[in-house]
C-alpha cells in the first residue's frame, strides 16, 4: 500500500464538539483513488473536513440497508444531535467506514473486510448483536462514488460499499449515535422523503434517487417461503465497477 501522509492536509482542533463522537475522529479511514484501490490510511478528521475533500482525499465507506424478512420493511435512523457530521438527518441502517486499524476490514476478497465492519458498527450504532449480522449474509450490490458537503467544514468524499442484510434484529439505540429509528415500507420512505421538515443524508438520497426503489422491488418479488431474503439479490448489479454519482 502506498503511503498517504497528514502533513499535506489541513487539521481543526474539536474540542467544541461531543467528546465521544471528537474521540472517534482519531479512527483511521482506508484512503483510495477512484477505482477503489487503497493508497493509505488517514484519520476521521482528516478525511471529513472539506478542505482536504477539495482537494482529492477520498476514502472507504459503507452503507448497510437491514430489511425485516417477513414483511420487508427497512430499518432507518436518525443520526444523533452529537453527530459532527450531518446531524439528526435521516439515513438508512447503518452508514460508516471500514478501518485501517483493523487488519480484518482491510480485507478486500468478496468485500468481507467491509462486511465485517458493517457488523461491527451495526452493534456499535444501534446495539444488534453481531450473531444477528452474519458477515457471509450480507448482499453486496455496487460501489458508488460521491462527494457531499455537511457544512462549510465537513463533508463525505466516499467510495461507499452498499449492502444489503435481511434479518430480524434487536435493536437498542447508542444514544450517542442515534436519534430515532424506525422500520418503513417504500411508500413509507416516500412519504418521509416527501414530508416538510424531515432532512435526509446525501449518500441515502442518492442511492434512493438511482437505485433503492428497484432493488426493493427486486426484493419482494424474490420472496423465499414468504420471506425476503437479501442473498436473492445476488446478481442484480453490477459490482465490479464503482459508480460516480451526482
Amino acid at each position: 500500500m502506498a503511503t498517504t501522509t497528514q502533513s499535506n492536509f489541513a487539521t481543526i482542533d474539536l474540542s467544541g464538539y461531543d467528546v465521544e463522537q471528537s474521540r472517534l475522529m482519531d479512527e483511521r479511514c482506508i484512503i483510495v483513488d477512484e477505482q477503489d484501490r487503497a493508497i493509505g490510511a488517514l484519520d476521521k478528521k482528516t478525511c471529513h473536513l472539506m478542505e482536504n475533500i477539495n482537494k482529492g482525499l477520498l476514502h472507504r465507506a459503507f452503507s448497510a440497508f437491514i430489511f425485516r424478512p417477513s414483511d420487508g420493511k427497512l430499518l432507518l435512523q436518525q443520526r444523533a444531535s452529537e453527530k459532527i457530521t450531518f446531524p439528526d438527518m435521516w439515513t438508512n441502517t447503518c452508514c460508516s467506514h471500514p478501518l485501517d486499524d483493523f487488519e480484518e476490514e482491510k480485507i478486500e476478497k468478496e468485500q468481507l473486510g467491509v462486511r465485517i465492519a458493517a457488523s461491527r458498527k451495526l452493534e456499535h450504532e444501534l446495539g444488534i448483536p453481531r450473531n444477528q449480522t452474519p458477515v457471509d449474509q450480507f448482499q453486496y450490490l455496487t460501489r458508488i462514488h460521491y462527494l457531499a458537503p455537511s457544512d462549510g467544514m465537513w463533508g463525505e468524499h466516499e467510495v461507499d460499499y452498499i449492502l444489503f442484510l435481511t434479518a430480524d434484529v434487536t435493536v437498542t439505540p447508542n444514544a450517542n449515535e442515534i436519534r430515532d429509528h424506525k422500520y418503513v415500507d417504500k411508500a413509507e420512505l416516500q412519504a418521509m422523503f416527501e414530508e416538510q421538515g424531515n432532512s435526509f443524508t446525501p449518500w441515502f438520497k442518492l442511492i434512493a434517487r438511482d437505485f433503492l426503489f428497484g432493488w426493493w422491488d427486486e426484493l419482494l418479488a424474490r420472496k423465499q417461503g414468504g420471506v425476503v431474503y437479501a442473498k436473492s439479490l445476488a446478481g442484480v448489479a453490477d459490482g465490479s465497477k464503482v459508480i460516480k454519482m451526482t
